[in-house]
């Protein structure tokens, strides 16, 4: 059963701390951004043989291509005019666009663990209310009760001068102004054996109602692999 510990409340950056020490770092090698996992497999990389992986570009030539002296084993004529760089601004734009690429790569990477940060958050928080909602449900279970609890009823919590606390079927509106003791709030036994607060039965219901809606007509479900809810609530 949850205890106070497994409820504690999560703090919100958590999740991007823990995301970012496990998901792969961004580092740089020669001038370009490389992803590099924290853990490999020696002679692989994401099942690629070392001798096929993706490599940067690095030495004195940098991003350009290497210099061959003879070709095809054919000696050149004048070396000099077959490897001439050319308009020097050329070299510029091609550092200009690998910066750029490094930039781009990594603000792409950024953005798409942001989103992961955000969903492991999400899950996270339902996560604690399910461990709350537990601990109240067998709170609730435990509390003294005269007759046998069934799905579907609602049931009324009072507390005594003793302290006790018992269920009642007797709403305080029914006992009017002669109510003998202290009223602590209403809640729904579901037919799961969980309960539901009494403001939020009418909202619990409706969700109900939604999945008996398409349990009912499987045949009305579209066919498309992507989230279509229109005339699910109407």
């Amino acid at each position: 059963m949850a205890n106070g510990q497994g409820t504690q409340k999560l703090r919100p950056q958590a999740s991007k701390r823990m995301l970012f020490r496990l998901a792969p770092r961004l580092g740089t090698q020669g001038g370009l951004a490389v992803v590099m996992g924290d853990t490999e497999t020696p002679g692989q990389s994401g099942g690629v043989p070392a001798d096929q992986r993706v490599q940067p570009a690095t030495g004195r030539g940098g991003a350009l291509v290497e210099l061959t002296p003879t070709p095809g084993g054919l000696a050149l004529v004048s070396p000099y005019h077959t490897h001439r760089a050319g308009d020097p601004l050329d070299l510029v734009a091609l550092a200009e666009q690998v910066q750029k690429a490094d930039e781009f790569i990594r603000a792409n990477a950024t953005n798409k663990l942001t989103v992961i940060a955000e969903q492991i958050q999400h899950l996270q928080e339902q996560a604690r209310k399910v461990l709350e909602d537990a601990r109240r449900d067998a709170d609730l279970h435990h509390v003294a009760c005269n007759i046998v609890k069934k799905p579907g009823n609602i049931y009324y919590l009072y507390k005594r001068e003793s302290g006790q606390q018992y269920f009642s079927i007797i709403s305080p509106k029914e006992w009017g102004t002669s109510c003998p003791h202290d009223f602590l709030g209403a809640y729904k036994l579901q037919h799961d054996l969980s309960w539901t607060p009494y403001e939020d039965i009418e909202k619990h219901d409706a969700k109900i109602s939604i999945v008996d809606r398409l349990l009912s007509q499987p045949a009305a479900l579209p066919p498309s692999t992507e989230p279509a809810f229109q005339g699910l609530t109407d």
